[in-house]
Formats: C-alpha cells, structure tokens, sequence
C-alpha cells in the first residue's frame, strides 16, 4: 500500500478487527434456536494463517459509531499495525417493531447514509494519519425475503405493515447494498484497500445457503469463504504476513 512502510516484525505484527457480529463470529443455531458464537469464525481461522496477532474487537450490535469511539482507544492500546473494518449491517437496519407498529410514520436506519460515508472516510484517514494500514470489507449480500419473515417475525399484520412501508422486499437487498456501495466509494476516495467479501458470495449460484435462517448473518460455510477471501487477499497484497507464504488455503469456497 503507497505511502506505507510495513517495517514492522513480520511474527510481532498486530492486526485488529473492528466490526459488528459477523465479525464476532455470531451465527444463529438452528437447533437451539439462538444466537451463538462459531467457535471457528472467520477471524479465529485467519489467526491460525497470519503471522502475529489478531485482536477481534468486533461485538454484536456494532454500528460504525458505536464501534469507532471503541477502536479508538483500542488503537491507543494495541498499537496495531493493520485494522480491518467491518461495519454496514447494523448501520443500514432499522426498528422493525416500531415500522410494524406504525408504517405511516417516518423511520430512520440506525446510521443516516450520509453519516456512515462521513464518519468511515474519517476513521480511514486518522488510521492512516498514525501510520495504521486500514483495510475495509464489503458486506455480506442478505437473502431478502428470508430476513423480511426474520424481522416480522411470521405475524401476519407486521409483515403488512412492514411491506406498506417498504414497497417491496426486494427494497431490503437494495437499501443494504446501496451502503456496500458507499464502502466502495469510500475505498476509492480514499485510496484504501478494501476485501471483496460481498463478491466471494455471490460467485456462488445460491449464496443463500451461506447464510443462517435470519438471511443475514453467514453461517459456519459462509465464514470459511470469509476467510479464503481475506487469505487471498493478503496473498496478493501482503505474502509476507501469512504463515506458510500462502501456499495453501485451507478451506476451498
């Protein structure tokens, strides 16, 4: 990356990952019928493949301003050398119950578009500003018409409601990928690197099967292309920081 001297000792190399849930590693057991944490998420496989140490900041619930104000002391903390950012999901959502309560009413998402674009320009450039390589990611593409079911919650009158004000489901694949977009832009604006998550998904046919019951969080499967991205990405962009040089990736997605 231009204008950034990776001098760094290769094993003593500090990664953070700041994020939201996937991040975390939350999927939703279908047995259990809760929210658990994948014991081999995304960033505990990439642990193993990296030289150095991955710190997992990420929670469940993140927005990008939630999760920023952390990182910040996080940084001060760790002193990192690579942060991977990882927010969108939350910030792109909205409270379902009260749009179901109330569909005539005006609602927001939890982060205005035009903040999250402000605020991830921001955080990029004072990651860089303290020569910290920020690295972004595109999200995840969700499966609409399961997570229209998940938010209404199968009652009859919410999903009504919910579709007076939404148009149609389809709107909900459109809304959260107009944020991904804004990733994107921001990467170029910005001149950083950003990891094409979103892209590893959909090469598969039916990326829907990568994804829990809630159409929105990856499952175990969904996590492995996770990592096979992010591993192909430092592979071509930093072969010196995986363990083996990269010369084999563990999972195929």
């Amino acid at each position: 990356m231009g204008g950034f001297n990776l001098d760094f000792e290769e094993d003593g190399a500090k990664y953070i990952v700041s994020g939201d849930s996937i991040s975390k590693g939350v999927i939703y057991d279908e047995v259990r019928k809760k929210y658990v944490i994948l014991e081999d998420n995304y960033v505990s496989l990439l642990q193993n493949k990296l030289k150095g140490a991955v710190r997992n900041t990420a929670r469940f619930g993140n927005t990008l301003l939630k999760g920023i104000s952390n990182l910040k002391k996080d940084v001060l903390k760790e002193k990192p050398n690579i942060v991977l950012i990882e927010y969108g999901g939350n910030d792109c959502d909205f409270n379902w119950n009260e749009i179901a309560t109330d569909p005539d009413a005006e609602h927001h998402p939890k982060t205005d578009f035009n903040t999250f674009e402000t605020m991830l320009i921001r955080t990029v450039n004072e990651l860089k500003s303290q020569q910290i390589i920020p690295i972004l990611m595109s999200l995840p593409p969700l499966n609409a018409d399961k997570y229209f079911k998940w938010v209404s919650q199968n009652n009859p009158e919410a999903e009504r409601n919910i579709l007076k004000w939404l148009g149609s489901v389809t709107k909900i694949y459109w809304w959260q990928e107009r944020y991904n977009s804004t990733i994107l832009k921001v990467s170029e604006l910005t001149k950083t690197k950003y990891i094409d998550v979103r892209g590893a998904f959909l090469e598969h046919p039916d990326f829907t099967k990568f994804l829990c019951s809630d159409g929105i969080h990856p499952n175990q499967e969904g996590h492995r292309i996770i990592c096979d991205k992010v591993v192909e990405f430092v592979k071509l962009n930093y072969r010196h920081l995986l363990r083996d040089g990269g010369s084999n990736i563990a999972y195929e997605s």
